[in-house]
């Protein structure tokens, strides 16, 4: 599966109830996605709880082996990986997209399988011995979504696997073939039953595997209508959660700044993925004194990003994923324009094309309360509110039910830490927005979920604690 017709050939169905797969950049047919059912899920699910107990009975040092096996698996088939990648989501090979995603599979896969396992001796004195252990907790049911399709799955699987548990996941429907191939490569190396994929409707297998009592933990990354559904259907079986739900970032710009500084960082903190980040900057907030020079020096940046079809090598913006995204920014820029906002640059979609694509959209001028604002548009348009008081702008940035991730862009790195503090996000960045480590952890605060990913913490999430005491 080291090429790219091989590794298509090897998740492309000929059912003829399969879904057609288009690349959203030029709606060209790529191949044919499976759709099963309730029977194939319950299959998976017996064979994950079957090879689970094998799965556990080795040594941390024995799955270690296999997920460095599995890394090195990625990198055999990174290329064909990342074209497969670009032509179902849409995102450009280069930059922080196709390639960097599939690298970022590798990298998170190595990190889980290094991180120093939790627990050990709490207690050894002359009141007793107590030992924390974290034994696994059987089959988790991963469900990923069609943003980062590859990446998010292996946040989801490695370090599942690494604490002896075993995985069913069940991809995004748009982003299937993706999401089987990575698997398809996977198990080249895993042993099986271990790791089964299992594509469906949400509706159907999706609900199915968050209600079934087979599953002992469900980790899902997507929107947070989805994630109170989950939340419902977990209730009789005390299913174990974690759950990245949606975010609609703040970033609030101090007037210390150096405006062209910042530009590039903010750009990307915004537009990585052309906007398709749940982490992504959504609403920037910038003080009056360097308001409209921030907006200027964004503007230039971004007029420098050239958009286009994936597969070309100089393109670092893509298509939006589908068309239900496309529909949702252009309501929001739509009604950013009719409420009297500013556009700076963007906001005119060209009709014809035969992809989805938005153009790199900036709007200033805009009433903090706007749609744009409030709303997560999830897309590459983004709205610059102006303050004046640094009160005003902490209370506008905390003031919705979300609270993923949040910046703070200031020269005055003690003072841009106080600010920080005063924000209720997950994660809050100085001077960038959106980087992630795999050995620092990362979820939501309020309504954009709970639970932590990556490192020591990741794991212990995976595992259920256990005091061994006497």
């Amino acid at each position: 599966m080291n090429t790219y017709d091989s590794l298509l050939a090897a998740v492309t169905s000929t059912d003829p109830d399969a879904r057609e797969v288009r690349d959203p950049a030029t709606g060209e047919l790529i191949g044919h996605a499976p759709v099963q059912g309730l029977d194939d899920l319950e299959s998976a699910l017996d064979a994950a709880s079957a090879a689970q107990r094998r799965w556990a009975a080795l040594d941390d040092a024995e799955r270690t082996i296999y997920l460095h096996r599995a890394a090195d698996a990625i990198d055999a088939a990174a290329e064909p990986l990342a074209q497969l990648l670009s032509r179902e989501q849409g995102k450009p090979l280069n930059g922080p997209n196709a390639r960097f995603e599939v690298g970022a599979c590798s990298v998170w896969t190595q990190a889980a399988a290094d991180t120093q396992l939790p627990g050990g001796v709490i207690l050894d004195d002359e009141s007793g011995h107590a030992e924390l252990v974290y034994r696994p907790l059987g089959v988790v049911g991963a469900i990923s979504p069609w943003n980062w399709p590859m990446m998010i799955s292996i946040w989801q699987i490695a370090p599942s696997l690494r604490m002896g548990n075993t995985v069913v996941i069940k991809p995004a429907e748009s982003t299937t073939l993706s999401v089987m191939a990575l698997v398809a490569v996977l198990n080249q190396v895993l042993p099986a039953g271990v790791l089964t994929v299992v594509p469906g409707k949400g509706s159907v297998v999706g609900a199915a595997l968050t209600q079934s009592a087979k599953v002992a933990k469900v980790m899902f990354t997507g929107s947070t209508p989805v994630g109170k559904q989950i939340i419902a259907a977990s209730a009789d079986n005390v299913t174990r959660l974690t759950l990245e739900l949606g975010g609609n970032d703040a970033g609030v710009v101090l007037p210390d700044v150096d405006p062209a500084a910042i530009a590039e960082g903010l750009f990307w903190g915004a537009f990585i993925n052309t906007g398709q980040t749940c982490a992504a900057l959504k609403r920037l907030y910038v003080h009056d004194s360097v308001y409209d020079e921030v907006v200027t020096a964004l503007s230039d940046f971004a007029r420098t990003v050239p958009m286009g079809v994936g597969l070309d090598e100089d393109n670092l913006l893509g298509p939006l994923q589908n068309r239900a995204q496309y529909d949702i920014v252009d309501r929001l820029v739509e009604a950013a324009k009719s409420s009297g906002a500013r556009v700076v640059l963007g906001g005119d979609p060209d009709p014809q094309s035969p992809g989805h694509f938005y153009p790199t959209t900036l709007i200033a001028d805009i009433d903090p309360h706007a749609e744009l604002v409030v709303e997560e548009q999830f897309g590459p348009a983004l709205p610059i509110i102006r303050y004046s008081d640094i009160d005003e702008a902490v209370a506008l940035a905390n003031e919705l039910e979300v609270g993923l991730g949040a910046s703070v862009w200031s020269n005055d790195r003690e003072e841009a830490k106080r600010v920080a503090a005063r924000l209720e996000a997950g994660t809050v960045w100085i001077n960038s927005h959106g980087g992630l480590h795999p050995m620092v952890p990362f979820g939501g605060m309020k309504q954009s979920g709970y639970g932590r990913e990556f490192g020591v913490e990741g794991l212990k999430a995976v595992a259920e604690p256990q005091v061994i005491s006497g």
